[in-house]
């Protein structure tokens, strides 16, 4: 799991869930490759043991999806599944993670779904039988011709698929964020008081974007922020100020919710006498209600990208009083 904060000195709001968040492994091999610039960071700097227990802890969670899915046997083999994986921007990540799950006696394939065969029961990746699919596809519920044969997989339960559809729809559609943002909804799910009283804090108040509620929307659309409820990394998001009318209608017939913003925070940052201003959230890398890992991504403009200059994903390291230290490399 990944939820994303903006976190500044007067604002903090969870703005996003995610259940195939990407960049755990580049995150563990940044903290490895940190070396102190001075003292004063030497304190803060995490161990190297620090990554590799997030590594280990990486393993055993796949491990453990295994168990909960019923499996009584080992794990032995493992297919990480994106469309066009070798042209992924992140598929560096799928090579760490291949590389990892290796080292643990998993053997493991990057691949496309078009390259997995459904056969008497058992997926199959050319002669090699799938126990468990590492799923990083954007399709979410396996809609697309190209994901038949891991959909029918999935639900003759041929192979253990992580994430699933299921968990995309009950965690990482934006429009859970509605439910978790009204009092009114969570008192009628029987949420304690105490539980309500922290996500109404945390989680900027969401609606749904409906035609009917055009003209309000419109005239309160500085302070919202329009996301596609089936999104997903930034795309087709947009910051209300920004919007113009053209884009509106686009909005107004794309299922959107609308957040209220909630400001990133900033960091400035000096090279050779040039001040640069880059915006930044916070991933919690999560599993079983437990954060494995925090990281910040850097970036500039109306939404985190991996396109700026000098951004993209910066280690998070604790600061005095609860604060948080931002390295940028």
């Amino acid at each position: 799991m990944g939820y994303d904060f903006h976190v500044a000195q007067d604002a903090f709001g969870l703005i996003e869930i995610n259940t195939n968040a990407g960049g755990a492994m580049l995150n563990a091999l940044v903290a490895r490759a940190q070396r102190a610039c001075c003292p004063e960071v030497a304190g803060i700097l995490p161990p190297p043991a620090l990554a590799e227990n997030f590594e280990t802890r990486i393993v055993a969670m796949f491990r453990q999806e295994w168990i909960l899915a019923g499996r009584k046997q080992p794990l032995r083999s493992i297919a990480i599944v994106d469309a066009a994986p070798s042209n992924q921007y992140l598929y560096p990540e799928f090579l760490l993670f291949q590389r990892l799950f290796e080292s643990h006696g998993i053997q493991t394939v990057i691949a496309d779904p078009a390259d997995l065969e459904l056969r008497s029961g058992t997926l199959w990746h050319g002669d090699l039988a799938i126990d468990l699919v590492y799923n990083r596809l954007t399709d979410f519920l396996l809609e697309s011709p190209a994901d038949e044969h891991l959909r029918e997989a999935h639900l003759n339960d041929a192979v253990v698929l992580t994430p699933h559809p299921q968990a995309h729809t009950l965690y990482a559609d934006k429009r859970n964020l509605i439910l978790l943002s009204s009092d009114e909804h969570l008192q009628q799910l029987g949420v304690a008081e105490a539980t309500r009283t922290i996500l109404l804090e945390g989680i900027p108040r969401t609606e749904r974007v409906l035609p009917d509620q055009a003209d309000q929307l419109w005239a309160r659309r500085k302070q919202l922020f329009f996301k596609p409820a089936a999104g997903y990394g930034s795309r087709a998001a947009y910051r209300g100020d920004k919007v113009t009318r053209r884009v509106w209608e686009d909005i107004l017939a794309g299922n959107y919710v609308a957040q209220a913003v909630v400001a990133p925070g900033q960091r400035v940052l000096e090279d050779n006498g040039v001040s640069q201003v880059l915006k930044f959230d916070l991933r919690n890398y999560a599993y079983d209600g437990q954060v494995q890992w925090v990281a910040a991504r850097l970036y500039q403009g109306q939404t985190t990208n991996f396109r700026t200059a000098g951004g993209g994903f910066a280690p998070v390291y604790p600061g005095p009083a609860s604060a948080v230290a931002i390295a940028t490399i």
